[in-house]
């Protein structure tokens, strides 16, 4: 499948399920306290950095983007589904959300403290990774942290409904996170601390902390 194909269906398939996915959503966290532990770690790197704008790449319907900000971070929201944005912009409009795909990532250079992909990697296929990590680079600045959380196991499974039972026709990527580290070095960044959440489950969660060299290594 052609990026244009896949992009358009992951597109199509979130605007379809919007309402239902922020209303299933929109208090998960409370129940997650391990990560909500990592994106306070995150919040913390993010000021013993500088400070400054972080972007919440495949922000969905908000949520993250919300909590980051009552955690002190100038959080912003990006996310391929004008659905999603439409819904993040009216339960948080105070906030700033952006229609954007972090294949074709619209930041400019080094102009983020911080950038956040929570549970949106996953319908990126193995081949298109690098070039988002090279986005996610450029737009870092140096020693900028990034965040990652993504399912944990092998494969891809296509997911067809969905969040209410609505129509989907996106694919599921599962990953080692041995094998994202890997991306992320060979994409210039340094990886310093990894999460396994609930090893126990079918499908594991993972959260990888990495940071933006300076210099990309040879």
């Amino acid at each position: 499948m052609n990026a244009d194909q896949w992009l358009a269906d992951t597109r199509t398939s979130y605007d379809t399920v919007a309402v239902s996915y922020a209303d299933q959503l929109r208090e998960s966290l409370i129940k997650a306290p391990y990560l909500r532990a990592a994106l306070a770690l995150f919040a913390d790197l993010v000021r013993a950095s500088g400070g400054g704008p972080v972007a919440d790449v495949g922000c969905g319907p908000g949520h993250v983007t919300d909590h980051l900000q009552g955690l002190g971070v100038e959080a912003f929201g990006i996310d391929l589904s004008p659905g999603m944005i439409d819904v993040a912009r009216r339960a948080h409009p105070r906030l700033r959300f952006e229609v954007g795909s972090m294949t074709d990532l619209d930041l400019a250079d080094a102009s983020v403290a911080g950038l956040l992909a929570f549970w949106s990697l996953i319908h990126i296929p193995d081949d298109a990774v690098p070039t988002v990590f090279a986005h996610f680079r450029r737009a870092l600045r140096p020693g900028g942290p990034l965040m990652l959380g993504f399912h944990v196991g092998s494969g891809s499974r296509l997911k067809t409904q969905g969040y209410g039972g609505h129509p989907m026709n996106v694919y599921v990527h599962r990953r080692q996170p041995d094998k994202v580290a890997g991306w992320l070095r060979a994409a210039g960044f340094r990886v310093e601390a990894q999460m396994l959440i609930d090893p126990d489950e079918s499908v594991p969660g993972a959260v990888l902390f990495a940071r933006r060299q300076s210099v990309l290594s040879t």
